[in-house]
Order: structure tokens, then C-alpha cells, then sequence
């Protein structure tokens, strides 16, 4: 799976929207999905790490 893909992907549980949708938007949307994507990911690992640690 591509990154691009991967993101639609997410795009679509995360947020609901369509892969056609994420796939079509201009450069700057995709872009601002992509980076809002990743810091929501870095949270969730942060977290996960956070709550291993207290194990």
C-alpha cells in the first residue's frame, strides 16, 4: 500500500471522508490532512507508550 493511500485509508475511519474526496482535494488540503494525520498518530503512540510504562 502507498502512503497516499494509506492516508486515505485513514482519512476515511478517522475522519469520514471518502477516499475519492481525499484522493481529489488540491495539494495544500492533502497536505494539511496528511500532517493533521500524523500528529494525531504521534499522540495515540505517545499515549500507548505512556500507559506501557506504567505497567
Amino acid at each position: 500500500m502507498d502512503s497516499e493511500a494509506l492516508f486515505a485509508h485513514i482519512a476515511l475511519h478517522r475522519f469520514s471522508i471518502r477516499p475519492r474526496e481525499f484522493l481529489e482535494m488540491e495539494r495544500k488540503e492533502k497536505a494539511f490532512m496528511v500532517a493533521s494525520i500524523k500528529v494525531e498518530l504521534e499522540k495515540e503512540q505517545k499515549e500507548q507508550d505512556r500507559i506501557k510504562k506504567m505497567k
